[in-house]
């Protein structure tokens, strides 16, 4: 109903058109009746029949001709009439070449595409905060819409038997190896190892933890505390700790072929062999992942998350200063004004569309015009014939009125002049 009302005025109009041709038939047939009853009392009503006459004569013409276009006019198979139902299927073939030829040639396309500028128009486009903003606000509604959608017990149950799927899949201990093992190419574990390091000289330069370590030395030391020197023994000490444990992390520091970054790296290029070939380890890996597989606290855990993030994007979208939306519209903008500032990524960007243009021009051409026929094709022949005539009726109406003027007048011309050779 609702992709058929923007036609109704269209359909009134083509009615009030064909109501107006026919009552200027009939106001032509009444003319001719009037006139050749008083054409004996005065030759110039003989002018106003041979008007009339022909009026009539082009007017039904013309009807005849503009109903043959739709259908067999008064329902008599007349040939070559109901040239569009007819010849249906033909159109379309031609139409869906014309479009391919026509309008989808490579050169055409690719001109369009030059002179579009498409990089340009976008920059110019999401560089007003007016349409930045605009951007936030359809995204933050589409995802809105889809974070209701998604907020479903049965997506729920899918995520979580995801999960399930996606650890069994897994080989867990295998890919942890991998994934150690990337980490620690060239050495990269030993940035994390200067990290640790580090912290650790932190942790011992606070007050609170030397202060913790004194009152354990303190406590071990029971035998000094009746003279009243556990406390001092035992703060010499921690000084002590602490000055080995910097001095060992100097060294360290300044040299790579320390013994102690030697061992770290043995340990860790063990225990990632062992984790890609110890197959004893391998499979205490799968126990372990089955355990968690199988139990069900597993599937509780991916809905609270799940449910939880949901429930933090609903909040977030519903507020009017979304966070999200925010984001989205300063991300549109910066990129934006980042494109119109940069001549050369738009070049790029406008290059590849041109480079890409043709491929798809010859990979889609085909398949628009095979579109356009089979849509063609299916369509009801009946369907198409109303939906033209909706379309073109009343400019068609206006050949039939033209034509009941045109024909008069002609009408009028050859009168006069057949009575001027007399």
């Amino acid at each position: 109903m609702n992709s058929a009302s923007p036609l109704l005025p269209r359909a009134r109009d083509a009615a009030g058109m064909k109501r107006l041709a026919l009552g200027l038939l009939l106001t032509m047939a009444v003319v001719y009746a009037i006139a050749t009853t008083l054409e004996a009392r005065h030759a110039a009503w003989g002018y106003v029949a041979a008007f009339a006459e022909a009026g009539m004569v082009g007017a039904i013409a013309d009807w005849f001709a503009v109903v043959a276009l739709f259908r067999h006019p008064l329902g008599l198979p007349i040939p070559h009439t109901a040239i569009i139902p007819a010849n249906k299927d033909r159109i379309g073939v031609n139409l869906g070449q014309f479009i391919a030829t026509h309008f989808l040639a490579t050169e055409q396309v690719l001109a369009k595409v030059r002179e579009f500028d498409a990089a340009g128009r976008v920059a110019a486009w999401l560089s007003q905060p007016q349409n930045a903003a605009r951007v936030g606000e359809r995204l933050v509604d589409v995802g809105r819409w889809a974070v209701g959608a998604l907020d479903d017990e049965r997506v729920r149950a899918f995520v979580a038997d995801l999960a399930r799927r996606g650890l069994r899949q897994m080989e867990v201990t295998r890919l942890s190896g991998q994934v150690l093992e990337a980490m620690t190419h060239e050495r990269r574990h030993q940035e994390l190892l200067d990290g640790v390091l580090v912290q650790l000289a932190r942790l011992l330069g606070e007050d609170s933890v030397q202060d913790t370590i004194t009152e354990a030395i303190a406590r071990e030391v029971k035998a000094l505390k009746y003279v009243g020197l556990d406390q001092v023994a035992a703060r010499l000490a921690t000084r002590k700790v602490v000055v080995i444990v910097a001095k060992t992390i100097i060294d360290m520091a300044d040299d790579p072929a320390h013994r102690l970054r030697l061992r770290f790296d043995d340990m860790v290029d063990g225990f990632v062999t062992r984790l890609k070939d110890d197959a004893a380890l391998q499979q205490r890996g799968e126990r372990l992942k089955q355990e968690l597989i199988d139990n069900p606290a597993l599937g509780s855990y991916v809905n609270q998350l799940w449910g939880e993030l949901l429930a933090w994007l609903q909040a977030d979208m519903g507020q009017g200063d979304s966070s999200i939306r925010r984001t989205i519209t300063q991300a549109a903008q910066t990129l934006g004004e980042r494109l119109a500032g940069d001549a050369e990524i738009r070049g790029w960007i406008n290059g590849e569309l041109q480079a890409a243009a043709p491929r798809l021009i010859e990979r889609y051409r085909d398949d628009i015009r095979h579109y356009i026929v089979a849509r063609v094709q299916a369509w009801d022949a009946r369907e198409m014939t109303d939906e033209l005539e909706r379309h073109i009726g009343r400019d068609l109406q206006f050949i039939r009125i033209n034509g009941t003027l045109v024909g008069g007048l002609v009408g009028l011309l050859i009168h006069t002049a057949t009575h001027a050779w007399r």
